[in-house]
């Protein structure tokens, strides 16, 4: 027995052999390199849709800022918007693109149109891990003018 230690060598006794460790690191780092790949992405897609939203709101306030309360300029009280005709407008707009607005709001003098828009956003790699809401904004001023933008 004592020949058989002296072949292996004194560091060899009692010590396990490290096969496989490499391997082992090796996956580790594969496995947590993917990860970070995967949230890479799918964080590089949920800031593209909430772009978009922001985009599809800024567009559906817009198009609600041009509904006219025609009474109203008629009368003599000024330029601002048809509220009804506002959330309709935007509505229809949003409608297009699979979206509903959230909520829309006005400035007290009616000029003023806000729409808020909710989109879901669905992760591409970490699937239902990453399910999240995105909120778009948009707002739009009515201005009026021949020469030159006017807002009161």
């Amino acid at each position: 027995m004592l020949s058989r230690l002296r072949a292996r060598g004194p560091r060899s006794a009692g010590r396990r052999s490290d096969r496989g460790a490499v391997a082992l690191f090796v996956a580790i780092c594969a496995a947590y390199l993917v990860l970070v790949i995967a949230l890479v992405i799918d964080a590089g897609g949920r800031l593209r849709v909430a772009e978009r939203t922001d985009a599809y709101a800024q567009e559906a306030a817009r198009v609600g800022g041009q509904q006219l309360d025609q009474a109203a300029v008629l009368q003599g009280k000024g330029f601002k918007v048809q509220q009804d005709y506002v959330r309709r407008a935007a509505e229809i707009y949003l409608e297009r693109y699979g979206l509903q607005v959230d909520h829309i709001t006005f400035s007290d003098d009616g000029k003023v149109v806000t729409v808020t828009v909710q989109a879901d956003y669905r992760p591409v790699l970490l699937g239902a891990l990453g399910e999240r809401k995105v909120t778009g904004r948009g707002s739009a001023t009515l201005v009026h003018g021949v020469e030159k933008a006017e807002t009161d």
